[in-house]
């Protein structure tokens, strides 16, 4: 999550229950690192954020708990760990945004699927994330080898490395370049750009016809966490539907994981998306692999 929306969540929190909050802002990947160095005398009490991949990997790992408490029993089975070491908090689809301005100079039509990305005339024109350090590229990997199967999938971001103006290391980059033109095409998840398009930016957001996956960023409670009660304090209002309809009030554009919370406008409804189906599990067991396959095959390529 970027720290912007974190602080908006975290904030709201503070100011509902009277519970302070400190946070660092890191990729999924350097926290997650970080939470592993630090295991024998953890210096933080929660993870917040990240997709749940992550989480299953730090729960395998023994560095996080289980706590259900509040909310948890509500949650969709897609949603949770079924021991209670996580729980997602708020999902994302994956999508492209297109800056409709700097196509239009290009004379460059606008891609409507994966396989249009492929197309020459957006040659250094892409930007995405790194999955060596962000958890929104690895989604991009993991839907695209459920989608295609592992051999064509990676022959696919071969050929699209080309096209690929730089991978970033933040997931949350790609937004800020395609709206002030610096690209022409940004992937990763949506709600940086719903807020581009609220700001007046020249973006137009597009899920791709053969499908996406979509992220569910959780949280954990770290073991050995120091404010144990103040964390679990925090899990539960992320899963009540007041702590829901905070991140839609406070405009993050994120979709709520639980009944009856508000979406936020101009957004389409979840359930008009088509989406691959991925075993979150699957992924978090997959993620070391086929990320050392992208850095091996596909980094290379560029």
């Amino acid at each position: 999550m970027d720290e912007v929306n974190a602080k908006k969540i975290l904030d709201s929190f503070t100011a509902e229950t009277g519970t302070a909050v400190q946070f660092v802002q890191l990729s999924s990947g350097p926290a997650y690192a970080r939470i592993r160095a630090e295991s024998n005398n953890p210096q933080a009490d929660v993870w917040f954020g990240a997709p749940s991949e992550n989480h299953i990997i730090a729960k395998n790992e023994k560095l996080t708990q289980a706590y259900k408490g509040s909310g948890f029993d509500t949650l969709g089975k897609e949603f949770k760990d079924p021991d209670g070491f996580w729980r997602s908090f708020y999902m994302n689809p994956m999508a492209f945004a297109v800056n409709k301005e700097v196509l239009a100079r290009m004379g460059a039509p606008k891609p409507t699927s994966w396989a249009d990305l492929l197309n020459p005339v957006y040659k250094g024109q892409i930007q995405m994330p790194s999955p060596q350090s962000s958890g929104t590229a690895y989604n991009v990997v993991a839907s695209l080898v459920v989608l295609m199967g592992e051999e064509k999938a990676y022959d696919y971001m071969k050929k699209l490395a080309p096209n690929i103006q730089t991978y970033t290391s933040s997931g949350t980059a790609p937004s800020k370049a395609v709206q002030v033109g610096q690209c022409a095409i940004a992937l990763q998840f949506t709600p940086a750009f719903f807020e581009a398009i609220v700001k007046g930016f020249p973006v137009e957001v597009i899920f791709p016809k053969e499908g996406v996956w979509f992220e569910a960023p959780a949280v954990s409670i770290l073991k050995g966490a120091r404010n144990l009660a103040a964390a679990q304090e925090l899990v539960d209002w992320l899963s009540s539907v007041k702590g829901q309809n905070v991140m839609t009030d406070k405009q993050t554009f994120f979709y709520p994981v639980v009944a009856g919370a508000k979406l936020g406008a101009g957004m389409p409804a979840f359930e008009s998306l088509k989406t691959i189906d991925i075993d979150p599990l699957w992924a978090g067991e997959q993620k070391k692999r086929l990320v050392e396959r992208w850095v091996q095959e596909v980094l290379t390529a560029k």
